[in-house]
């Protein structure tokens, strides 16, 4: 069964200006959060975002909407509700393109998400249940198919008895993907992996947060089947975004949720995640403990890397742009883009000039676009 989606522009705004994208206490959401984005290769962007019916909360009546701009940020549709859980939550949104199915030449894209049915603190008591999910759309985001449950392939809490592929049995219980885009891995043998990242806690809950870890979850067959991989190996690696490096390597970047040190955790991975050859604190991204975005893309036959988050080891406050040139060994550039108080991001190509950068202005939950030419910041690398 199909979902079929309709939509309206609003005014047209100055493409300098910072446009909001999803406003605080509209279309019967009295918050937004958690953004996500993704550009198409007809032109257009689609933006994700958790609505938060009675206030902004993680834990509650949380839907899953999407807009869309037809002209590179400028103006954005009417909001569609992709994910009405009733009056639970719908959330952890992690959109990715497969262009490599030779069955949808144009592209299918994929929306990975999570359900709750407690707080995250009963989860992680082992009183409730996270489970995990997508949806597909072949036609750009107009329509989307029925949901799909992958939980017993990804996820293995103590409620399913679920066996890994080792024959271990294993009790998770929280459980999160993203939030913000996935990757399809282009180059090199394991070119096509669509690979989500994620992360879980596992056992009894501990008060510094040792007990969740980072992983990702991987398909080589469209969403046929999903695998997972090892464990980060650093305790407290919460919230994780992915990108590939020029070797075609997969590198990991996560929140660290121990909050000691006050930076990102980074993982590398050579057989596409399955396993981390490394992993360790980059202190030169400092962090105030938040999520943060993590993107591949190449100007003028050069690899880059591209991240945003908070920069800043107090508030989330000073939301910068760094790019690096040689995979993440040094970030020569770095831009901020929002001065004041800005939390969660996600980052897209818009194309290959562009970035698209959709952001949490604060903490309050408006949810704000910019767009910032790459050469440009390329004119202050160092």
């Amino acid at each position: 069964m199909l979902l079929l989606l309709s939509f309206c522009c609003s005014k047209v705004v100055n493409a300098q200006e910072t446009i909001p994208v999803f406003p605080l206490n509209t279309d019967s959401y009295a918050c937004y959060r958690i953004p996500a984005l993704i550009a198409l290769r007809n032109g257009e962007m689609l933006a994700f975002a958790e609505g938060r019916k009675a206030n902004c909360g993680d834990f509650g009546n949380v839907d899953i909407i999407m807009k869309r701009s037809s002209d590179a940020g400028r103006t954005w549709s009417k909001p569609a509700v992709l994910i009405d859980n009733d009056t639970l939550q719908a959330g952890n949104i992690t959109p990715v393109v497969d262009h490599f199915d030779p069955r949808f030449p144009a592209g299918r894209i994929f929306v990975f998400y999570n359900t709750g049915n407690a707080f995250e603190w009963e989860i992680r008591a082992g009183k409730g249940l996270r489970q995990v999910w997508y949806i597909t759309s072949v036609d750009n985001g107009k329509s989307w198919s029925s949901p799909n449950e992958i939980t017993n392939q990804v996820h293995f809490p103590k409620q399913l008895a679920v066996n890994q592929e080792d024959g271990i049995i294993k009790e998770w219980r929280g459980y999160a993907t993203g939030p913000c885009h996935a990757l399809q891995i282009t180059n090199g043998k394991f070119k096509g992996r669509m690979v989500v990242p994620a992360n879980h806690t596992e056992g009894q809950p501990a008060s510094d947060w040792s007990d969740g870890f980072a992983h990702t979850f991987f398909t080589d067959d469209h969403g046929a089947t999903f695998h997972c991989s090892e464990n980060v190996s650093i305790p407290g690696a919460n919230e994780a975004t992915v990108a590939m490096l020029s070797s075609g390597d997969v590198m990991l970047n996560a929140r660290n949720q121990k909050g000691d040190p006050r930076c990102r955790v980074v993982a590398v991975s050579s057989d596409g995640s399955k396993t981390w050859d490394t992993a360790f604190y980059d202190k030169r991204l400092i962090d105030p403990v938040c999520q943060g975005s993590l993107l591949n893309t190449e100007l003028l036959r050069k690899h880059l890397l591209i991240f945003s988050n908070p920069a800043s080891q107090t508030n989330r406050e000073k939301l910068t742009i760094r790019v690096s040139i040689d995979d993440g060994k040094s970030w020569s550039v770095s831009h901020l883009a929002v001065e004041g108080e800005a939390a969660y991001s996600d980052i897209t190509m818009i194309n290959r000039k562009t970035i698209g950068i959709i952001y949490e202005k604060g903490s309050d939950g408006g949810i704000y676009f910019r767009k910032l030419s790459l050469k440009n910041l390329l004119k202050h690398h160092k």
